[in-house]
């Protein structure tokens, strides 16, 4: 036995994939800078060092101090030397010993310590029945491991229970921490059932695992004998097939090639295609390609389509009866199809209709192909992102396909069908190619008569079919898509709109979803107004038609339940029970308004509303302080309000002297974002009030953009903010003057109880809201001189 060392403090070896229990030889790696320091201080030591495992997180070199375990082994270091960059140290683990106090010196530590010594509760009989045992485990796992031989006689050479946990420990599929928590155990008895437990679990996990690999690979052999077989039945078949000709045929291509219709270049790459199938063998996996490519060949439809001439009454009394409203839109697209008529059903433009969610944009598609009496084929493009989604993939690849466009024409089974491309805006570009600047080619009357698939890899005409987009915004198509198609823009649905379509339309076809008769339920007009009013809030129709089927519902089940008598009425008394509370609200006009509020009008996604300015002013520092959510372009609107009050209205401000005064302005609902210049005049108009204290009519409205010289610019969304002042109970609306045209739009009966007052200027803005005469702004006339470096044209 190696004598002990006489100092109480030595270096540590860090052990960072391995325990070291006592009574074992094994071979430790370090690095370079940490072998090397070692090295030098066990020349001090008498080759005396402490083998210490890390703890897991301390992996760094060096470790923390508190990252090691306090119990390791007392090792011998019999030889070292330097192999490929690190230090390799054959050693002989001693005892088991406790450290303390572990301090780092250069680029080691060192540690006290102690020896911990055995529990020895075995009496010799008992140590070796749990040797035997020990042993006759590692005799059944070395069965199911090749090469161990050499192992399980070294095994055999063991004769204390320490000496064979430490030789088999490594190899034992165990973590650090178990391992080290088996060196800890002090007792001999504990530390041996322990051990036996570790070595039990890792027979078991080699059981399984020798089972499962057995299972596999009958699975594995069992399925390449039924692909063996099923090829041999194959070839078999094809050979009885051959020579019985009562039995089943083969598909006749080449007979179907020359029925299909194609034109000579095409039928001669088909049947070049042909021939090429015809000289492989029956097992040739280049078979199933090419039959997939013929079929799809001989499938698409290549003869011109029987022409049925457009009824353009027939057209409008079909677009009438599925569509409700619209009228522009629905005389645009009768413009169109008279003019396909005129040039003999020749297509000159690809329609894109654009409008908010649920403002029936893919069903018009639908009127229309059933207004030609054509066949109707609608592919969704939202969140296509590869271009072989249309063009296809090259045939290549394995598992390739033809691209949504021929996929459709297949479908249809005719060269005219009516194409609906929904989603066009939702296109996104990514690696694998942009969708949409695939789609130019299909899109352009001037090459879709030979467009090419690269699954199909010849020309294909699309010039007689009818392409119809759809998309909720024009922002996001790209300029060449989008100057390829004929805009047609879909504005929301009003009030009166909604009403017909959802008690001429929407009822019915909910009620025969839910195998309901009118004689069951009745809805009164009036309740149908309120769904509409208070639990909607949208462009389309889709939220009354959700708010109809679960009215539907809620009927159907006290029906069965037999808890009310049929027909069963929903009014305006019993919606509230049936629906809940009410789910949107809208601004109404206010019976008084202060001096600083003034009624704004505004445009939504889904509609319009009215807004309220309000502006207060205190004492302070001449801020300007915005509020509300605004955006950039309204508050430089509000900027402009503030200069031209200043500027315009100063003789009628009392000596308000804005160095020593605040304006705060705030448009509410503030969780709401809003931006745009069409708030100008409002913003105008509420700080003119607020700092002339006047009040204005609280049931007058106004909308338009203000510029610094005080002029009054046209703004968008007409329709839907005069609807909005008239829901509410607004009674006069100021607008700029060039948009009067825009009121040709808005329905007759709301015209009819509303006034309009039409402006250009803020002189009028004035004498409309404060009754105050202000004199015309003068043209001032700049002189640009060259001398200040500003160019005059």
């Amino acid at each position: 036995m190696d004598q002990l060392p006489n100092k109480t403090q030595l270096s540590i070896i860090p052990l960072t994939q391995t325990v070291l229990f006592p009574e074992v030889k094994s071979e430790i790696r370090l690095n370079k800078r940490t072998g090397e320091a070692i090295v030098k201080h066990l020349e001090e030591d008498d080759s005396f060092a402490i083998g210490l495992a890390i703890k897991e997180g301390g992996e760094s070199n060096p470790p923390p101090d508190e990252k090691f375990h306090k119990i390791g082994a007392l090792v011998k270091v019999k030889s070292q030397r330097l192999h490929r960059g690190g230090y390799h140290f054959q050693i002989q683990a001693i005892e088991r010993v406790e450290v303390s106090n572990i301090q780092q010196i250069n680029k080691f530590h060192v540690a006290d310590y102690k020896p911990v010594y055995d529990i020895n509760d075995l009496n010799e009989l008992d140590a070796s029945k749990m040797l035997d045992y020990m042993k006759e485990i590692t005799y059944e796992i070395s069965k199911h491991i090749k090469g161990s031989d050499p192992y399980v006689k070294a095994v055999e050479s063991f004769n204390t229970i320490p000496q064979l946990m430490g030789y088999l420990m490594p190899f034992l599929n165990s973590s650090l921490q178990e391992k080290q928590t088996l060196l800890e155990i002090s007792s001999l008895r504990e530390r041996g059932i322990k051990f036996m437990d570790l070595l039990l679990q890792q027979k078991e996990s080699i059981k399984l695992q020798m089972e499962m690999a057995q299972k596999f690979s009958e699975e594995s052999n069992k399925n390449y004998r039924k692909a063996f077989l099923r090829e041999q039945l194959k070839a078999i078949q094809e050979e009885l097939n051959e020579g019985n000709e009562g039995g089943s045929k083969k598909k006749d291509y080449r007979a179907e090639i020359e029925a299909a219709g194609m034109p000579d270049d095409v039928e001669t790459v088909a049947l070049e295609e042909l021939d090429k199938l015809e000289s492989q063998g029956p097992g040739s996996h280049e078979s199933h390609v090419i039959r997939s490519y013929l079929d799809l060949l001989i499938a698409l439809p290549w003869r011109p389509s029987t022409k049925v001439d457009i009824d353009i009454n027939k057209a409008r009394d079909i677009l009438n009866d599925q569509h409700f409203g619209l009228d522009k839109v629905k005389e645009r697209i009768l413009q169109h199809l008279a003019v396909m008529k005129l040039k003999k059903e020749k297509q000159g433009s690809i329609l894109l209709l654009v409008g908010p969610p649920g403002t029936g944009k893919t069903s018009l598609g639908k009127s229309i192909a059933e207004a030609l009496e054509r066949k109707y084929v609608r592919i969704s493009l939202g969140g296509v992102r590869d271009e072989a989604e249309i063009r296809g993939h090259r045939r290549t690849y394995v598992g390739a396909l033809p691209g949504r466009i021929i996929q459709g024409m297949k479908k249809a089974g005719e060269r005219n069908p009516v194409f609906v491309l929904d989603e066009v805006d939702k296109i996104m570009a990514a690696y694998q190619g942009d969708p949409a600047s695939a789609l130019l080619e299909v899109l352009d009357p001037e090459q879709n008569n030979s467009f090419s698939d690269h699954y199909l890899e010849v020309p294909y005409d699309l010039s007689d079919v009818f392409f119809v987009a759809t998309a909720n915004t024009t922002r996001t198509i790209p300029g060449p898509l989008l100057d390829r198609m004929e805009v047609i823009e879909l504005s929301s649905y009003t009030a009166t709109e909604k009403f017909h379509i959802g008690k001429d339309h929407l009822i019915d076809l909910v009620l025969e979803e839910h195998g309901l008769t009118r004689d069951q339920i009745h809805i009164e007009e009036e309740a149908i107004k309120s769904i509409i009013d208070k639990y909607t809030q949208e462009a389309g129709v889709r939220g009354l038609r959700k708010q109809l089927t679960k009215l539907a519902r809620v009927v159907s089940e006290k029906i069965v339940s037999a808890k009310v008598e049929t027909p069963f009425v929903i009014n305006n008394g019993n919606i509230e029970d049936l629906l809940g509370n009410q789910v949107t609200r809208h601004d109404m006009a206010q019976v008084d308004n202060p001096p600083g509020v003034v009624t704004g009008l505004a445009w939504t996604p889904v509609g319009g509303e009215i807004l309220f300015v309000e502006a207060m002013n205190m004492e302070g520092t001449g801020q300007l302080t915005l509020t509300g959510q605004l955006g950039d372009v309204m508050k430089e609107s509000a900027k402009i309000s503030l200069s031209l009050v200043r500027s315009r209205l100063a003789f009628n401000l009392n000596g308000i002297d804005f160095k020593k005064s605040d304006l705060h302005i705030h448009v509410p609902s503030g969780s709401m974002p809003k931006d745009g210049p069409s708030a100008g005049v409002a913003l105008f108009a509420s700080v003119a009030s607020l700092l002339m204290k006047r009040k204005i009519d609280p049931q007058l409205a106004m909308t338009g953009e203000i510029t610094l010289r005080g002029s009054i610019l046209p703004v968008g969304g007409i329709k839907e903010k005069v609807l909005a002042a008239h829901r509410a109970e607004i009674k006069k609306i100021i607008l700029p003057k060039e948009n009067k045209k825009d009121l040709k739009d808005v329905p007759d009966d709301v015209q009819e109880q509303l006034s309009f007052v039409f402006i250009d200027t803020i002189e009028d803005l004035i004498k409309e809201t404060l009754d105050i005469e202000l004199p015309k702004q003068e043209a001032v006339v700049i002189n640009h001189s060259n001398e200040a470096g500003v160019s005059s044209r």
